[in-house]
């Protein structure tokens, strides 16, 4: 299985590390990964700021660039779901690499099925569940629907030796980050991702951990500013902690 891996560009820029994590787990678990040098952001800021025809280019040469694979990887909900919903609506008809371009909880948990890991983290964690996994990728059910409970991202971390998985009370309400709202509503993104840290650490939990390092950097921020003791860290490094 040939995989395209699509770094989205603030993990690129701020969290180089998740980026090595997606390499070396998908490596780890036989799958044949390539990253196209070329790639390039999603498009996915521009169409937050209402700016979506914009992203036209970007669209085309994603397409260009990760049509060939039998998958397109990315670390991060948001993205993947911003590629494969939006991409073929800006370009006027089905994006092919768009149709192949999953999370990495969707193709560990979906494609690949996987059912161990030998990953070990002896810590307690609280897992944020984002409005973009939930609600668009179906990661995890959400609230509000009268459906039966799953949620993706658990099933893998709880593979994992010696982790204690919670969640917070809410537990797929949003941080309040939503890209361009926490620009331009600085003061209600910041008190939604200060509630849902309160909830988080209510857990009892030394790190908290999702799918989305924009979330992750959001509440990372205010819990920085606001001095409080809790440790951030992207699922995909807890479910590659200890590969080399």
């Amino acid at each position: 299985m040939k995989a395209g891996l699509f770094i989205p560009c603030y993990v690129d820029a701020l969290y180089p590390e998740v980026g090595v994590s997606a390499y070396k787990l998908l490596r780890s678990l036989g799958v044949e990964v390539f990253y196209p040098e070329k790639q390039t952001c999603c498009g996915q800021p521009m169409g937050n700021a209402g700016f979506q025809g914009k992203a036209d280019k970007l669209v085309k040469n994603f397409d260009e660039l990760f049509r060939g694979f039998d998958y397109v990887v990315a670390p991060s909900a948001s993205c993947a779901a911003y590629v494969r919903l939006f991409h073929p609506r800006i370009a006027g008809h089905e994006c092919e690499a768009a149709g192949k371009t999953v999370d990495m909880v969707e193709f560990l948990h979906d494609i690949l099925k996987v059912k161990s890991l030998p990953a070990r983290f002896p810590h307690k964690v609280s897992l944020h569940n984002s409005c973009h996994g939930v609600r668009e990728l179906g990661l995890s059910s959400p609230s509000e629907r009268n459906v039966p409970k799953f949620n993706k991202v658990r099933d893998l971390l709880e593979m994992v030796e010696g982790i204690t998985v919670m969640e917070p009370e809410r537990p797929d309400e949003c941080c309040g980050f939503g890209g361009m709202f926490s620009i331009e509503e600085p003061g209600v993104s910041a008190k939604m991702g200060l509630d849902k840290l309160h909830r988080h650490m209510a857990t009892g939990a030394e790190y908290i951990t999702g799918p989305d390092s924009s979330c992750l950097m959001h509440m990372q921020g205010i819990a920085a500013k606001q001095d409080l003791p809790i440790k951030f860290i992207h699922v995909v490094q807890i479910l590659s902690a200890g590969l080399q």
